[in-house]
């Protein structure tokens, strides 16, 4: 079993509590020892206990000496600032993941590794000299037991690189614009205020749809090369807490048909393994709310315009889906560490 550590209670370090101790495929592979996190104990406790967005959590807790527990579990806590000050040893924890989102690159996330910790798991996109980017489902045979610093890229890219892949593979692709329909994030401001230097992020979240930048394009080319400079990229916050969309339109090398579009993500959903999914139904974004899958394409919305431009509509659940690819990456991990304890 590894010994865990979370970097950061946010949105998705308190989401990642609750997957670590509901999914049954993580117990007796990762049990959570410690994390670090500014806030005092009792507000990190009644967060974790209550979430406006996905309800009461399915585990008590509780507040204990020098930290939390968590569905009878003790939980230390700690409130460093710099990584360097967390004190990962006294607990034993093997692995780290740092849900921040602002640890980006190897040298910065490297501060965690040393004394007991031997991998640390970055929740947002990192710069090309992680050991490895992984997108669950797509690429993540490319996982070695020698890497220490790995990054689990972002929401959005766990929801279009199956997809895009999946397409290119099918039809070629020559060309693509893709739109994120993003929900409100904590980068922004409930009413306008002082809180951004892009004046855009200003404006009250909730009041507006809100152009944003995105480096989206470029984590395609990462994962894709050979479609470099073909893909760009926006983005739209809108005021809804959660569950995002993408707005996909691709030029493609030979003629098809919606129906034929379909078939072929359909025909791919078993190599994904839940990561893909297809919707049949006439839903909303909130019926989205909890699915565990990457990237739902919505078969209702798929258009093809004179035969060769395609328009996609993929829903996600931003936070909870991202969450459970991170448990996914770091069962994998655990598999490492326990090899390593082993030998």
């Amino acid at each position: 079993m590894a010994s865990l550590g979370i970097n950061g209670l946010g949105r998705i370090g308190r989401l990642l509590v609750r997957r670590v101790c509901e999914r049954d495929d993580a117990k007796g592979a990762l049990k959570l020892v410690m994390c670090n996190e500014v806030a005092d104990a009792e507000t990190i406790a009644h967060l974790l206990k209550y979430d406006s967005t996905h309800g009461r959590f399915s585990r008590p807790v509780a507040l204990d000496s020098g930290g939390i527990r968590v569905g009878g579990d003790a939980v230390v806590l700690s409130h460093e600032i710099h990584p360097p000050s967390i004190s990962w040893a006294d607990c034993g924890v093997d692995m780290v993941i740092d849900c921040t989102g602002v640890e980006f690159s190897r040298a910065t996330a490297a501060q965690h590794l040393g004394g007991t910790v031997s991998k640390v798991l970055l929740s947002q996109p990192a710069s090309v000299d992680v050991d490895s980017t992984i997108i669950w489902g797509f690429n993540q045979q490319a996982l070695t037991a020698d890497m220490s610093v790995i990054s689990a890229g972002s929401c959005t890219s766990n929801a279009l690189i199956p997809v895009l892949s999946i397409i290119d593979d099918a039809l070629g692709i020559n060309a693509g614009i893709v739109t994120t329909i993003h929900s409100a994030m904590n980068d922004q401001p409930v009413i306008d205020a002082y809180h951004h230097t892009d004046l855009r992020k200003t404006r009250a979240a909730f009041n507006s749809v809100i152009p944003v930048d995105t480096e989206l394009a470029q984590g395609v080319e990462r994962f894709l090369p050979h479609l470099a400079g073909k893909i760009s990229a926006r983005a739209l916050r809108v005021p809804t807490l959660n569950v995002s969309s993408l707005d996909v339109v691709l030029s493609v090398d030979r003629t098809t048909s919606a129906d034929e579009v379909n078939a072929i993500v359909r025909g791919e959903l078993a190599r994904f393994g839940g990561v893909l999914a297809v919707n049949s139904e006439p839903l909303a974004s909130c019926d989205f709310l909890g699915v565990e899958a990457s990237s739902v394409v919505d078969a209702t919305q798929t258009q093809v315009s004179n035969g060769r431009l395609i328009k996609l509509m993929i829903w996600f659940d931003n936070e909870w889906a991202f969450v459970n690819r991170m448990v996914d990456i770091s069962l994998r991990l655990a598999d490492f560490i326990a090899a390593e304890s082993s030998s």
